[in-house]
């Protein structure tokens, strides 16, 4: 698997082309200098800093948005469970930066063309949108302070390169009169389970993993705390492998079974899932006795990881009969 991939935004400057940049920087001065004359401060609610956008309102919402903030894209579905972890870290992030920029969350499954012409392999996957021009930021899951330093790249050279020096929030815009509904009352086990997520966004999977536990404990039917074991120990163990040498043993030892399994994981972290189920069911069957165990259990708690109505994990399960029967 890979890390996720494209960090770094030091390739931007060859994406996009001088002559736009430079279009793009003189468009953003002249709305600035008209809507400063109409005397208009151009302020959005803190709401539209977070849009679902699909193929219909994709030229509104992100092209056109682009000339006068950077969008970053968060390509998501409903059956990723990744997704479900870094789409609320970069909706958090998105009011945190306060007008740095916009996220347009983008459903896959209901867009498929979008999904195509951004040439994506897996989700997730974040891209961002500067004056017109596509940027790739990452794929896969990635540490809170990782996605910090890209987004930080990414503002600055949108204001260098582009002008771009993000939009107005008006805190008050959104009513702060209305009422606020109760909140429900808190689950036996709220407490614990927040407690995990925070150490999840934090990066400490070591605590992420004990507070998951701690749940199982009293309560080892409780499907959050199963479903965010898997995924926090998943990429405890990805935590720190070099992506390159993990491979490079995978494919010298066809039949070292944890090399096989450690690529797996990094295949999943990335979003590859159908790679990292088709590797493992592919080195089930050519093993046997313990080694053969040792991988079919491991490819058993993956599929908890991603979730039993998945349909990629239905079709892994029937690959894996197969091969076993």
């Amino acid at each position: 698997m890979q890390q996720p991939r494209n960090m770094s935004m030091s390739g931007v400057v060859d994406l996009a082309a001088v002559k736009a940049a430079g279009e793009a920087k003189a468009k953003a001065e002249q709305a600035r200098a008209e809507a400063a004359r109409r005397g208009d401060s151009g302020a959005v609610s803190p709401s539209s800093l977070v849009i679902d956008v699909d193929e219909a309102g994709f030229e509104r919402d992100v092209l056109q948005r682009s000339t006068e903030v950077p969008v970053v894209i968060d390509f998501w579905a409903e059956w990723c469970e990744p997704c479900k972890q870094l789409s609320p870290v970069l909706e958090r992030l998105a009011h945190e930066y306060n007008g740095r920029f916009v996220l347009a969350k983008i459903d896959v499954e209901a867009n498929q063309m979008l999904m195509q012409q951004f040439g994506i392999q897996g989700i997730p996957a974040v891209f961002a949108v500067v004056a017109g021009q596509a940027l790739p930021l990452f794929q896969g899951l990635a540490p809170e302070p990782q996605i910090r330093d890209t987004l930080d790249q990414l503002v600055q050279v949108a204001e260098q390169r582009f002008g771009l020096t993000g939009i107005t929030v008006d805190a008050d815009a959104e009513g702060g009169d209305a009422q606020v509904a109760p909140a429900a009352p808190a689950g036996p086990y709220d407490a614990a389970l927040e407690a995990a997520v925070q150490a999840l966004d934090a990066g400490d999977l070591g605590g992420a993993v004990r507070a998951y536990k701690n749940v199982l404990a009293d309560d080892p039917g409780n499907v959050e705390a199963k479903l965010g074991l898997g995924q926090a120990e998943l990429l405890h163990r990805v935590q720190g492998m070099d992506a390159s040498a993990v491979r490079k043993a995978a494919a010298d030892k066809p039949g070292d079974v944890q090399a096989q399994i450690s690529v797996a994981d990094l295949d999943l972290v990335g979003g590859h899932v159908e790679d990292a189920f088709g590797r493992l069911v592919d080195t089930v069957s050519r093993t046997a006795g313990e080694d053969r165990d040792t991988v079919r259990l491991h490819l058993l708690e993956l599929f908890e990881v991603i979730g039993p109505d998945d349909p990629r994990v239905t079709a892994a399960r029937t690959a894996l009969a197969r091969v076993l029967f």
